[in-house]
């Protein structure tokens, strides 16, 4: 009997200077699936003296947490794996010491990349796990260094690396563990300075979204979620932050609801960079990136994974991995754009509207591979926690809320944050329409339907004739009126 071939198995190796990252996945289905990840606070950046020689103690840290790294190493072929250092390994003095030691432990060359080569490392990684047309700006503060990127598509325009970071920041601005106003400005006035010569060529460059690709951008993320706000940063809610962390006096006594107690020290500093490119650079909004510098290390090695639609490869590799419909899956989709075109142009004026209803109506029957009965409840818990590259957490929300109600009992959805909640329930119903609409599965026994929307209210208008030969659907809609109608939203079916 033929033993089944498992999929390769990839490795990224981030050595950063406040930690050491290590990424393992596996190529399936046109995407890639975490295995594991490992991550140990390393604070390289911390033993750098006034010559920028490492300490002996900050590089036995370093050496200690490459030793766990490298038992898992040896497990995965050595032309699928990559090793980079980042901002402290290219400043350190005595980085050849800190080397040779390291590449004997792992077994395999490190490459201290320069920071042009890791802002578009960085740009990639982000590219292929983040979705959104346009032009977009990076944003990723490091332990050491800063990087600032702006691309469209998968093409980096501009690539900057900045040497700030939340490590160095911490011991030049926070050395003496107050959270005072003056360390705050003086904190986030260095940073100014220190971002002002590429300010001309990024605000003439312009971009249309802007993403933030680490640490520092996610746990701020996981703080505004934890006290009830939404996953979008803004200026306001920094120096809301900023507000926060100096009830505090010292560094040690800093309490913010959702801040992680490892995050904690360098978490000051961090927000002081970031509250400076906000303003410097006037950004509106920023959100999460899917992905960095491990995930560009990683798209990087597997062919496969051409420059393509990232949203589009996401939902392929989903519709296979669960054995979908794809032909139905299709249908349905198709059919919602139509009802959606032919809506007034400004019933659902948010663009990721659209995108959000093809991608619920491409993947609403993923819970049925695991159960008919409660199918719509395992869409939801697959939708919402399965890795979607291309997809933010709260989008993830909104398509699992949308999936679970594709059928049957229809309940107002709960607050999310993707869309307004007026678009929300608008794409809601269409999808529930959709579905409805193509249940025989055959494009070809599809009715001619026209669609008018006022406000709240939809009228659907199909040919008796259709209706009389497809009682069981008939039936259905005049349930699914009803269903809409009883909770506010008024559906009607006109016959011509």
């Amino acid at each position: 009997m033929s033993q089944a071939v498992s999929s390769p198995l990839y490795a990224a190796i981030d050595l950063g200077s406040n930690s050491f990252h290590m990424l393992v996945v596996r190529h399936i289905d046109g995407s890639v699936q975490t295995m594991a990840k490992i991550k140990r606070k390393v604070r390289l950046a911390a033993g750098l003296d006034a010559h920028n020689a490492l300490s002996l103690e900050a590089m036995q840290r370093g050496w200690d947490c490459l030793s766990l790294f490298a038992e898992r190493l040896q497990d995965i072929p050595k032309e699928n794996i990559r090793i980079v250092g980042t901002a402290t390994l290219r400043t350190a003095t005595n980085v050849d010491v800190f080397l040779a030691k390291a590449n004997q432990i792992l077994g395999h060359k490190i490459e201290v990349i320069c920071g042009e080569e890791e802002a578009a490392t960085i740009y990639r990684g982000v590219a292929h796990t983040s979705g959104g047309s346009g032009r977009r700006l990076v944003v990723d503060i490091g332990g050491a260094s800063t990087e600032l990127i702006i691309g469209e598509g998968f093409e980096a325009k501009a690539l900057t690396s900045l040497k700030m970071g939340c490590v160095t920041w911490l011991e030049h601005h926070f050395k003496d563990r107050q959270l005072t106003a003056t360390n705050f400005n003086n904190a986030i006035q260095a940073a100014k300075q220190t971002l002002e010569p590429i300010l001309e060529q990024y605000t003439q460059l312009g971009w249309d979204v802007c993403v933030g690709a680490s640490g520092t951008v996610q746990a701020l993320q996981e703080i505004m979620l934890a006290q009830g706000m939404d996953e979008v940063i803004t200026h306001s809610k920094l120096k809301r932050l900023q507000k926060q962390a100096m009830l505090a006096d010292h560094l040690e006594e800093l309490d913010i609801e959702g801040l992680t107690l490892e995050r904690a020290l360098v978490f000051p500093s961090g927000l002081s960079i970031l509250i400076a490119i906000f303003e410097l650079l006037e950004i509106e909004s920023m959100t999460l990136a899917g992905g960095a510098l491990r995930e560009g290390l990683v798209y990087e090695m597997v062919d496969e994974l051409k420059q393509d639609d990232i949203r589009a490869r996401t939902i392929a590799s989903v519709q296979t991995r669960y054995q979908m419909d794809v032909a139905y899956a299709q249908q349905v989709a198709d059919m919602a754009a139509k009802l959606l075109s032919d809506c007034q142009p400004d019933w659902i004026a948010e663009p990721h509207a659209g995108v959000l209803l093809e991608t619920a109506a491409q993947l609403h029957e993923i819970g049925l591979t695991i159960d008919f009965k409660k199918g719509g409840e395992h869409s939801a818990y697959l939708l919402q926690n399965l890795d979607l590259p291309g997809y933010t957490r709260a989008q993830k929300h909104l398509l699992g809320e949308l999936t679970r109600r594709y059928r049957e009992q229809l309940t107002s959805l709960p607050e999310q944050h993707a869309l307004s909640s007026t678009s929300a329930k608008r794409v809601l119903r269409l999808l529930r329409l959709a579905v409805l609409l193509t249940h025989r599965r055959n494009s070809d026994l599809e009715p001619h339907i026209t669609i008018s929307s006022n406000d709240d209210k939809i009228t659907l208008t199909l040919k008796a004739a259709w209706l009389k030969a497809n009682p069981l659907t008939a039936a259905e809609l005049e349930i699914e009126a009803n269903r809409q109608s009883d909770i506010g939203w008024p559906l009607s079916i006109v016959e011509y």
